[in-house]
């Protein structure tokens, strides 16, 4: 339980958000299964990537924390990852969850997996169905966890097309056929972040890209390297959305990664008419930046089609964004949101009205009517044990009178643990 800080003098200053999550884990993974060891700098230090490190050193690799900003993982390819003789536990992590899995079936390793209560609710058919079709033998509990991975033989050539815009399952489907050295051809017509693809390359992985179809030829090797993570622009979120709000704000994020696959939300926002500037860095592989946002008076507008897969993750904290909007903003096309860590589409509507706030949820997303200020008044309000939900809700609270209690403020550990220290140095 914590009491959340308003900011009634608004917020300045400068903060560097941690890395970011999925690079994170796909730097663990791909080095776990190059031959030698890869450094990598800036992981994230979270409950969901602790996850994946914890069932790749059961896989076999050797990951060594050297200080706070390198970790090395020795690899010993792909053919030296081993069954495991305990039960896979994969947390709260649904990154963990379907990239290794489909890493697990490629490379023929039997397995048991399991994750807490949220994530054993969280569909895993999306990933079971089409690795099933390239030869995957893998049993689920009606498509959820636990999962049984099986002995399999994936197919030698492969070509499939995408059928949800989840990049999950995406890299679960390319892992497969790159553990199984199969030659790859997948069809991504909702073109999700591409951290998968962009970073294979740096191990030494040829991946042709034509269009929508990404393929990756029979029998790659993955070489060890160095992978710099950038900031996770998801958690610079809930920073850009604060400094837009809260009066009298101006606030700089530095060195976020601004991929072109995830950063929807600074589109979005900029059409709100938020005053955001972009001041690129070097370039390591993944672009970075410096986001520097300044109090801004927003309006509403309809966000759906095609960019909802490059912001999913940050519709929670555009929801709050809208609220203080002028007129109304109609989020849509969104349904994927019934099936994250929460249905976040009835956990934000249920949480920002006991606000005040004036949210109604539709099918595929929010009908929000803005410029309704946020009340406080001894308020409870409860992230429902998912990261997003709570540090949206933490945001929030700046802006009203006071007086309000998250009830849980643990889930921020699952991907920005000193997300409360960074909030208290700002007001």
């Amino acid at each position: 339980m914590k009491s959340l800080p308003t900011a009634k003098q608004g917020l300045n200053g400068s903060l560097i958000v941690p890395g970011d999550k999925s690079i994170s884990h796909r730097a663990l993974m791909f080095g776990a299964m190059a031959n030698g060891t890869t450094t990598i700098l800036n992981r994230l230090d979270s409950a969901d990537v602790t996850s994946t490190m914890n069932v790749l050193r059961s896989l076999g690799a050797d990951i060594d924390i050297k200080s706070d900003t390198v970790t090395e993982v020795v690899g010993h390819g792909i053919r030296g990852l081993k069954k495991p003789n305990i039960p896979l536990d994969m947390g709260n992590s649904g990154t963990s969850t379907r990239l290794l899995t489909g890493l697990m079936a490629g490379a023929d390793i039997e397995a048991e997996v399991h994750g807490d209560n949220s994530l054993s609710k969280r569909p895993m058919d999306r990933i079971i169905d089409p690795l099933t079709e390239i030869g995957a033998n893998i049993d689920s509990q009606n498509g959820h966890l636990p999962l049984q991975i099986h002995q399999s033989k994936i197919a030698s050539k492969f070509a499939q097309t995408l059928k949800v815009g989840s990049a999950q399952v995406k890299s679960s489907i390319l892992l497969a056929g790159l553990a199984a050295g199969s030659d790859v051809s997948l069809t991504d017509s909702f073109h999700t972040r591409n951290h998968t693809e962009a970073m294979l390359p740096k191990f030494g992985v040829k991946v042709d890209i034509e269009g929508d179809t990404i393929h990756i030829p029979a029998d790659q090797t993955l070489q060890p390297t160095e992978i710099e993570v950038p900031g996770d622009i998801s958690s610079a979120a809930f920073w850009i959305v604060a400094g837009l709000i809260t009066p009298n704000s101006k606030l700089k994020i530095k060195n976020v990664g601004v991929n072109e696959t995830r950063t929807g939300i600074i589109t979005v926002l900029k059409e709100m008419g938020a005053n955001i500037s972009i001041d690129m860095k070097d370039d390591f592989g993944e672009p970075i930046a410096d986001i520097t946002v300044t109090t801004s008076q927003l309006h509403g507008i309809e966000v759906g089609g095609s960019i909802i897969p490059s912001l999913i993750d940050e519709l929670p904290i555009i929801v709050l964004a809208a609220t203080q909007a002028t007129g109304t903003t109609v989020i849509k096309d969104a349904a994927e949101l019934h099936v994250k860590e929460t249905d976040r589409i009835e956990t934000v509507q249920e949480e920002l009205t006991k606000l005040g706030a004036d949210v109604t949820p539709t099918s595929d997303g929010f009908i929000i009517n803005g410029g309704t200020p946020l009340q406080s008044d001894n308020i409870h309000v409860f992230g429902h044990g998912d990261h997003r939900i709570a540090m949206m809700l933490s945001i929030a609270a700046l802006i009203t009178d006071g007086s309000v209690i998250l009830d849980d403020d643990d889930s921020v550990k699952i991907s920005y643990p000193t997300f409360f220290e960074n909030l208290e140095g700002l007001v």
